[in-house]
């Protein structure tokens, strides 16, 4: 070791890279490294999200189709097999209404029900929701319970 071969320990000096835009006598002074013209070049640039340097963008480029309803009403759907499953679990007793099913988890404060027809239900239930399919409600009519409509 001598003074030819000395250095900092290893990661200790950090570079703070090129100070652009401080004058002429920096070697990076003028333009600031940014070229000359073009929006590159100038200040409060950003480029816009799908911005194709002035291409027609893809989002524009591809045809559009179809009809989206503004009103339309999304239900959270719910199976007879589930309902079943919570009886077995023991998580429910005789009445399944929005509370509980909200209490458990299986849907959002602010999301309407429908309970689907999938499935075998054994146990007498008292089921409140804002749909029925027909084969829903006759299951579980068959099954001796009861279907009331929010």
């Amino acid at each position: 070791m001598d003074l030819s071969n000395l250095r900092p320990a290893a990661g200790s000096v950090k570079n703070q890279g090129k100070r652009v835009g401080r004058g002429q006598g920096s070697g990076k002074g003028g333009t600031a490294t940014r070229g000359h013209n073009g929006a590159k070049s100038r200040s409060g640039y950003s480029k816009k999200l799908g911005f194709e340097g002035g291409q027609m963008p893809l989002q524009r480029r591809v045809p559009k189709f179809g009809f989206t309803n503004i009103n339309r009403k999304e239900y959270q759907g719910i199976n007879i097999d589930t309902l079943q499953q919570l009886v077995d679990d023991k998580k429910v007793k005789d009445t399944v209404d929005f509370e509980t099913l909200v209490g458990l988890g299986l849907l959002g404060k602010t999301e309407m029900v429908k309970i689907l027809g999938r499935g075998e239900l054994k146990a007498k239930l008292t089921v409140s929701a804002n749909k029925f399919t027909a084969t829903a409600k006759a299951a579980i009519e068959a099954a001796g319970g009861e279907v009331i409509t929010l």
